[in-house]
């Protein structure tokens, strides 16, 4: 899944700052601002809306001079869209979209080298009932992507852990198709029924939002362990999501989705469903869970002469799914998968799970700018159900430094880090192939798959309140955890440094 884009740019005390980043659930935060018109992923997940969204200056939207001023100052390229924001905003509705552009190339390593181009460009449009007619509590969302360029991880790399959250098939689709309605006093609990992409609110780290690599957005495990990798970005699934929070610092999330974002579990999720509207039923549920604990809480208040406390976010989570899974190594008749004597048919097992946490902690604010704050998170993943996943564990790690230079105030610096380890059924499918490959040809070169770390620095720099630019690095540490290099079949795939920049740009 790919990353939060451009994050919302807001001034105040230490106090408001960390909660701002103890914030539960970032695509709540831009529902809200988006029908607003103030503030509030992505790489994709979801289009972030900077805080105010100023039109075209004195009214003028026709009048060219007032258009070039307002880019300099608007928080959108084409600040008012020519009225058209007013218009929507004053029947409850808004439109925001956003444009991902990048360049990503691997200088060493891979199965080739070279450098390609990909873009996304998402679209969201939503509606508050109450705003509109007067139905409280009531928020309607749909949102589609236009998906565009090439995709470097399949086509240079070779990695577990895709160089970039907004790769994908080429296409426009539609994404998400909800509506969530808030109950109880304070809005105490709130449902959500319709198309969802789950990463936008399960497993999710505010912090690890701001790399470019898409293993910091949708972890790994979920990523090759679910059906099509699971209703996340670019899939959705239609489904049912609960939210309760019977304390400002707790929430419980829990959520019933189609147990695969695809009509069948073969060949391309994507090429299936090309338009995102086949909306599938069949097959088993997708049940999560996720308790999130928020200190200080949103709507805690901190004490005279007393030093703000540092912003935490602590998530504990599972995921079940009942759906069929076919074992990675034997066939229904026990015989290895990779035996010339096999009938190449998985055996079959019932449901497969998942247990994760996430920490989003601050780690060091400035008192006298709240704009200048250190924050680090991680992100951990495991399963025992090595007879029918690729993946056995993940894990994801970093530190986030804002304005680390004076009269930067919205530029950002990251570095992070992550990790993967295969199953033992995978590796003994590896054994299994090398061994009856070795009866044939006794020189064959078929290694072990074991692990795969990636390492990656980045830097957003803020060139308007519409428009960044993020350089970026990463380097691959046994890139597929081990496999053999297609072009090279006497060697593993190198490790690859991987270089490139991104543009965000909010319209």
């Amino acid at each position: 899944m790919p990353n939060r884009l451009i994050r919302p740019q807001q001034r105040g005390t230490c106090s408001s700052e960390r909660q701002l980043c103890a914030s539960f659930c970032a695509k709540a935060v831009m529902a809200a601002a988006l029908l607003t018109s103030t503030s509030a992923f992505a790489a994709p997940p979801p289009i972030s809306v900077p805080i105010s969204s100023t039109g075209a200056a004195n009214g003028q939207a026709n009048d060219f001079a007032s258009f070039l001023e307002n880019l300099k100052r608007s928080n959108y390229m084409l600040g008012d869209l020519f009225g058209l924001r007013s218009w929507l905003s004053r029947y409850g509705m808004s439109l925001a979209i956003q444009e991902t552009s990048e360049v990503l190339g691997n200088a060493t390593g891979g199965t080739r080298k070279g450098a390609q181009y990909d873009g996304l460009t998402q679209m969201v449009f939503q509606m508050d009932t109450n705003r509109a007619w007067g139905w409280y509590g009531g928020l309607l969302n749909v949102s589609a992507l236009q998906i565009h360029g090439q995709n470097l991880s399949a086509d240079n790399l070779g990695t577990l852990q895709t160089g970039s959250g907004i790769e994908a098939d080429r296409g426009t689709r539609l994404w998400e198709m909800w509506y969530d309605q808030k109950f109880l006093e304070e809005d105490r609990l709130d449902i959500k029924v319709g198309q969802q992409s789950v990463d936008q609110e399960f497993i999710v780290s505010t912090n690890a939002a701001y790399f470019v690599n898409t293993m910091f957005g949708w972890p790994a495990l979920p990523s090759y362990n679910l059906p099509a990798g699971g209703p996340a970005y670019p899939l959705s699934a239609l489904g049912v999501r609960f939210r309760y929070r019977p304390i400002d610092s707790i929430n419980l999330l829990v959520g019933v989705f189609n147990g695969s974002p695809a009509s069948n579990n073969s060949g391309d999720p994507q090429q299936q469903d090309p338009s995102g509207t086949s909306f599938p039923l069949g097959g088993g549920r997708l049940i999560m869970a996720e308790l999130q604990y928020i200190y200080p809480s949103l709507g805690s208040m901190g004490y005279p002469g007393e030093a703000a406390p540092l912003a935490r976010t602590y998530r504990i989570g599972a995921w079940y799914d009942t759906e069929s899974f076919g074992d990675i190594r034997y066939d229904i008749n026990g015989v290895p998968l990779a035996s010339p004597n096999s009938n190449g048919l998985p055996l079959q097992h019932r449901g497969n799970f998942s247990l994760y946490a996430v920490a989003d902690q601050m780690l060091w604010c400035n008192n006298t700018d709240p704009n200048n704050t250190l924050n680090a998170f991680a992100r951990v993943m495991g399963t025992p159900q090595n007879d029918r996943n690729l993946i056995r564990d993940s894990m994801n790690a970093g530190l986030v430094y804002h304005e680390p230079f004076k009269y930067r105030p919205d530029d950002t610096v990251g570095i992070g880090m992550g990790y993967v380890h295969v199953t033992s059924g995978q590796q003994g499918l590896d054994r299994d192939t090398a061994y009856y490959a070795q009866l044939s040809d006794p020189n064959s070169f078929y290694p072990i798959q074991t692990s795969e770390t990636y390492v990656e620095a980045t830097y957003q720099y803020q060139v308007r309140p519409w428009w960044q630019l993020q350089p970026d690095l990463q380097y691959v540490f046994n890139p597929g955890a081990g496999v053999v290099n297609p072009n090279d079949p006497t060697h593993r795939i190198r490790n690859e440094l991987v270089l490139g920049l991104r543009t965000n740009i909010l319209f």
